[in-house]
């Protein structure tokens, strides 16, 4: 297939307000049904079921079912990856502070400071880890991304980051994300996801069930001040 058509079919998905919504809605890797995404949507229950429809047989959503139910997740992290895309490429081209980002009763101040997007951590905590990186040249711009240097290697593998399975993926290995609240980039593809991974095992973070938001310990706390220095 020529790659324009591609591409442009591919853009058609995202292109629907709804389908945008519920493609947003599912950014944090969970798995939901047909009627909770029709709620998030703001439509109607058979709206939903043909948008799910050209979703999944895009190839954008996976579909799996649960008894009477069906249930629908991302199909894998490079859809996450073109979701945030487009998202830090609309910030981009409408440079202003949409309500969404500033400090309210919608927007708990735990949501601006850590939560999850998909595979990798977003949020005030995780555009300071990526800064603290960048600074002590764990890591280096190449073009949009970025590149880990050589004393990243040994300072990563040091926290035990296994930088060969990360470059094994097939990902971009460390994708500098617009943060949507930040406006400065995280660290994300394999390399931000290898990070989460790191942070959820030495319980430097708690993933909450069915929300984005994480919390940072008291061990996490000292974890990140001595592994980055914030």
């Amino acid at each position: 297939m020529d790659d324009t058509i591609s591409i442009a079919g591919i853009a058609s998905l995202f292109a629907d307000p709804a389908r945008a919504l519920i493609l947003r809605s599912l950014i944090d890797g969970s798995m939901r049904p047909a009627g909770e995404l029709a709620w998030t949507a703001n439509i109607s229950a058979q709206s939903a079921s043909a948008h799910l429809t050209k979703l999944v047989e895009g190839g954008l959503l996976v579909a799996e079912a649960q008894g009477r139910h069906r249930y629908f997740r991302l199909a894998n992290a490079q859809v996450a990856d073109a979701i945030e895309a487009f998202a830090s490429l609309s910030a981009a081209v409408r440079p202003r502070a949409p309500r969404s980002v500033l400090p309210s009763k919608a927007v708990p101040i735990q949501f601006l400071s850590a939560r999850t997007c998909y595979d990798h951590l977003a949020g005030e905590t995780a555009v300071r880890v990526c800064e603290a990186m960048v600074k002590a040249r764990w890591l280096a711009q190449d073009g949009s991304d970025f590149r880990v240097t050589r004393l990243g290697e040994k300072e990563l593998a040091a926290l035990n980051v296994d930088l060969g399975a990360v470059r094994r993926s097939r990902r971009v290995l460390a994708r500098a994300c617009v943060d949507l609240t930040q406006r400065r980039p995280h660290v994300g593809g394999a390399l931000g996801a290898a990070l989460l991974d790191l942070y959820v095992k030495r319980g430097w973070i708690l993933r909450a069930r069915r929300s984005r938001v994480v919390t940072i310990t008291p061990g996490g706390q000292d974890g990140f001040r001595r592994a980055f220095g914030i």
